[in-house]
């Protein structure tokens, strides 16, 4: 093998030297070319992948309530078999001081879209049971009540449509607005209200004593809890349709464009809890939503600010 022949003086010496440090700084520049190539092609491939995903979980947080959906799961509706003959044509049932169905002139409607299941149900309930009942009594306000069973898939025992279910006989065979509103109150007791993460299976049995607690009368608990649940069909395909109606969904924050419960509405329109004061309690929001001052709860003949007509005054 011949051996390489190294620069004899200076000038031969530098020039070598120079020459290899042209060949470094080509070298390096192409190295840098490639990096910045390959670096723009792993940012376009996580933009895209981003993009796409993005789009996923915006889709899966946003449902698409197009007319054909909306018709599709109202047909649901429709077909099912049997109905509650006292619902109104949106599955809901009005509760005043004059009975089941039968809705007071001229003062405010508050529906309450819930499931027995939901904390936030419950935490309402806790917080507003007791108004939602002077109010009715006093004939000041309609309460439109909406049971539902959007969350069967937390229960191993279809515990949210069983429990609306219930209510729905309850509601159809006995007029009595007290026991109504007693049994939800009891339904979302802390010590009642079973946990979306830790269910543990109640029976139609511990319902029925429940609606007995409310003063129910056995006859009517026993068919209110039987196990051929009569209005089961009518409950799930109400649940499916409900929250494609846009009228229901959030209008801002994380949950912007779904429907999540509790919902209320006043006179059908959307009651904003998203943008509610976090340093206002529950029932004073409600109670400046509806135009009331605390002191007229109970007192018949003062009718709420909104009317039958208005949405909300607050937030």
């Amino acid at each position: 093998m011949a051996n390489k022949t190294k620069p004899t003086n200076r000038k031969a010496r530098q020039a070598a030297e120079a020459a290899a440090a042209k060949a470094r700084a080509e070298q390096a520049e192409r190295d840098r070319r490639n990096q910045t190539i390959i670096g723009m092609v792993v940012v376009a491939i996580v933009v895209v992948l981003a993009a796409v995903i993005g789009f996923n979980v915006w889709k899966s947080n946003h449902p698409t309530a197009n007319a054909d959906d909306v018709n599709a799961a109202w047909a649901k509706v429709e077909k099912a078999s049997p109905k509650p003959a006292n619902a109104t044509d949106k599955g809901g049932f009005i509760l005043s001081k004059d009975g089941v169905n039968k809705p007071v002139d001229g003062v405010p409607t508050v529906a309450v879209y819930m499931d027995y299941m939901c904390p936030g149900c419950g935490s309402f309930e806790r917080a507003l049971g007791d108004t939602y009942a002077e109010l009715v009594d006093a004939g000041q306000i309609n309460l439109e009540i909406h049971p539902n069973g959007f969350m069967d898939r937390y229960s191993t025992d279809e515990y949210s449509t069983r429990t609306a279910n219930a209510t729905i006989e309850l509601v159809e065979n006995d007029d009595n607005v007290d026991h109504i509103l007693k049994f939800i109150s009891l339904m979302y007791a802390e010590d009642f209200q079973p946990s979306e993460s830790n269910y543990q299976s109640v029976s139609d049995n511990d319902i029925k004593k429940q609606m007995i607690a409310a003063g129910v009368s056995e006859n009517v608990a026993a068919k209110a809890t039987d196990k051929d649940y009569e209005y089961k069909t009518w409950v799930q395909a109400m649940a499916e349709y409900t929250p494609l109606r846009s009228e229901l969904w959030n209008t801002e924050g994380s949950l912007k464009g779904q429907m999540t419960t509790p919902t209320l509405t006043f006179n059908g329109k959307y009651w904003n809890r998203q943008g509610l004061d976090s340093s206002v309690d529950t029932r004073t929001a409600f109670l400046k939503a509806l135009g009331l001052d605390s002191s007229q709860v109970g007192q018949s003949g003062v009718v709420p600010e909104i009317g039958d007509s208005k949405g909300p005054l607050y937030p």
